[in-house]
């Protein structure tokens, strides 16, 4: 299958980004835990994209959200430069940088995971899909949190920077409900929108 031109035009600025990112990056242990994702994401993509290419909606939030990804190794969470512009400018106490991750870690699977579903199974639109891709986005989250946890058992002080707590006690619980609230806002905003992409696809091969 050929590549369509948005296609290129997302995997060639990504791979921009990810050069720009790759090139001095604040701490280099942080940079490649934090691109792993973006890197086996786009190894998944590449294998199956002639057998069950996704729809146009979905290729551009997984484009978005591992741009989130990239700069978020660039900087760190925890130090993003125009976050810490806004920590500033509103005086607040801490760089917020992490919980848009944390919501694009919500948001963007849930509808990976919604699209998945909606085509192979026999699922439809409706209260029962949208409470299980909800419980399965909330899976990946709590998921997430348990690698967090055994890089930093794992490393010491060295995944420090991975971590982001800034001094946080409940840094975990809020990683966790901003994945909930981006699951939830996900499905609201762009299911309609992902319906119609979807019914314009062709079916899955075997």
């Amino acid at each position: 299958m050929k590549l369509a031109p948005f296609n290129v035009a997302l995997i060639a600025s990504l791979a921009s980004i990810f050069a720009w990112s790759a090139y001095r990056p604040f701490d280099t242990f942080t940079w490649f835990l934090e691109v792993v994702p973006v890197l086996a994401g786009s190894v998944a993509i590449a294998l199956t994209y002639k057998r069950f290419p996704l729809t146009r909606l979905l290729y551009g939030l997984l484009w978005l959200h591992a741009i989130v990804l990239i700069v978020g190794g660039k900087y760190t969470y925890a130090l993003n430069p125009g976050f810490e512009w806004l920590k500033s400018a509103w005086g607040l106490e801490r760089n917020y940088y992490d919980r848009l991750g944390h919501l694009m870690q919500g948001l963007v699977p849930a509808l990976v995971v919604r699209e998945v579903l909606l085509r192979t199974s026999a699922l439809r639109p409706g209260m029962w899909t949208f409470f299980l891709v909800l419980c399965v986005a909330q899976a990946i989250s709590a998921w997430y949190e348990f690698i967090e946890w055994w890089v930093a058992a794992g490393t010491g002080e060295a995944a420090e920077a991975f971590l982001g707590t800034q001094g946080d006690v409940w840094d975990t619980q809020w990683d966790m409900f901003c994945a909930f609230c981006g699951a939830i806002f996900g499905q609201l905003a762009f299911s309609r929108w992902q319906d119609r992409q979807i019914a314009a696809l062709p079916m899955p091969r075997a």
